[in-house]
């Protein structure tokens, strides 16, 4: 089950639609699943191995790897003869620790000298793909599991160079068992396997594994990332409801306009939805995530909700009684008026990044097929989105299924998530509703490079 992607469509994130950046998408890898992994952390570090990695650099032992050229939708990228793993013992600083000055040549990057200039090239030319130093994130949620690789580019940008993304529904029964699934863990770690792949066929620099809330609610959550770091070879880490709501902020805040005053930036998730509330009358610091001003998870997302009140069959008393459900659960929010004075300024609103609201976008503009570009940073207004709710509220559930922006895999979770949409909006009245194709995984890789500091020192 591939989920559409949020952020592998668009090779530069970190800017508005207003620019829009041309896209490729990244090919899924196949995975070694039978050979021996070598653990990757959460904290970005290499985990220790026995086994040695001699002929990694295959027949060009002697000399740098031979390039080959080939072209990408009319832009020119090289690609080496043959992947290499990241290298046995690999020095990589941990994500969470201090800034600290970069080796010359770190194992784990080695970059190629660079050529020298041709003749009347600037000095600021930036540099090839393969001198920027690589950054991962990988997001392990209730529903779905997402990688992006990306490199730093122009101040508070990155260009994506690999993605994976697939619907795994890791939370599966978890409602009512309070365990994840045999089944369940099984899609995910088949997931995670090709993750760890990709990962390990780059010189990856930092990165960043999170679990989100069905491995913080699990009963055998622990237990479960232990047999993820035996069998695929990473070591992922279960952050908090504040970390993740701080990073769901952190990776939409170039889509927030230099003249708005206020914003509800809400993710409804597969196993809970977090919600900020963001005041920016004062001085705006660069980073969004500093103007939270209140914030509250909800332990409801679109696959426990709609478990509890089914997402096949939903009447028009169900929708309601699923609205009332995350209604109840918002009005026992104490910081919900943190805001109040912004709600009826023209430069409030509110920020939607979940797949609930891509799915209202893509509806909305009628795609025949998703696309991402047209869809981050859509700007929608009340009716639009008042529309688009009344109308998947009145097809069934073959008709949900038979949209090619909802699709079998999320047509029993979408009306899930239009309720959870619908509380929220009815708290925080917006005449206008951003929607962001990108979340956990851009808010991961912005603090990576920002921490990391290859922005002030003017690499990209």
């Amino acid at each position: 089950m591939e989920d559409h992607d949020a952020g592998a469509g668009a090779p530069e994130v970190g800017v508005s639609r207003g620019s829009p950046t041309p896209s490729g998408q990244a090919s899924p890898s196949t995975g070694r699943y039978g050979r021996q992994v070598q653990p990757w952390s959460g904290n970005g570090q290499a985990g220790d191995t026995s086994h040695d990695h001699k002929g990694q650099n295959g027949p060009h032992q002697n000399g740098k790897p031979k390039k080959r050229r080939k072209r990408r939708r009319g832009r020119k990228v090289f690609a080496r003869d043959e992947t290499r793993p990241l290298a046995a013992g690999a020095s990589v600083p941990a994500a969470n620790e201090a800034p600290a000055a970069r080796p010359p040549q770190p194992a784990a990057y080695a970059p190629p000298p660079s050529a020298p200039p041709r003749p009347g090239q600037g000095a600021r030319t930036p540099p090839p793909l393969q001198e920027l130093p690589v950054f991962a994130a990988l997001d392990l949620g209730t529903n779905n599991c997402r990688l992006l690789v990306a490199v730093p580019t122009r101040h508070g940008q990155f260009r994506v160079i690999d993605a994976f993304s697939r619907i795994v529904r890791l939370g599966e029964g978890l409602t009512a068992n309070g365990r994840l699934g045999d089944a369940a863990m099984d899609r995910a770690v088949e997931a995670l396997k090709i993750c760890g792949d990709k990962l390990r066929n780059r010189k990856v620099w930092k990165a960043r594994l999170i679990a989100t809330e069905a491995c913080r609610t699990a009963a055998n959550g622990v237990e479960f990332l232990e047999r993820v770091e035996r069998e695929a070879g990473l070591k992922l880490e279960i952050i908090d409801r504040q970390t993740e709501a701080r990073l769901a902020v952190s990776g939409c805040g170039s889509l927030v306009e230099r003249d708005t005053q206020g914003v509800v930036l809400f993710d409804i998730g597969g196993g809970s939805s977090e919600i900020a509330l963001i005041d920016l009358t004062g001085q705006r610091s660069p980073r969004l995530a500093n103007h939270i001003v209140s914030w509250t998870s909800l332990p409801v997302g679109v696959v426990s909700l709609a478990e509890r009140f089914g997402g096949r069959t939903v009447t028009r008393e169900i929708f309601g009684a699923m609205v009332e459900d995350v209604a109840m659960r918002l009005r026992a929010f104490d910081g919900r008026d943190r805001l109040s004075h912004l709600l009826a300024s023209p430069k409030f609103h509110l920020l939607g990044t979940s797949g609930t609201v891509t799915t209202l976008a893509g509806v909305h503009l009628d795609l025949e097929r998703y696309d991402r570009r047209r869809v981050d940073g859509l700007w929608m207004d009340r009716d639009s989105v008042d529309r688009m709710v009344e109308k998947l509220v009145g097809w069934d559930f073959q008709q949900r299924v038979a949209n090619p922006c909802i699709g079998a895999d999320r047509a029993d979770l979408v009306l899930a998530g239009c309720a959870i949409l619908e509380a929220i909006r009815a708290v925080w009245p917006s005449e206008r509703l951003r929607v962001a194709d990108r979340g956990l995984r851009e808010g991961i890789l912005s603090e990576l490079m920002a921490d990391d500091g290859v922005w002030r020192r003017g690499r990209a």
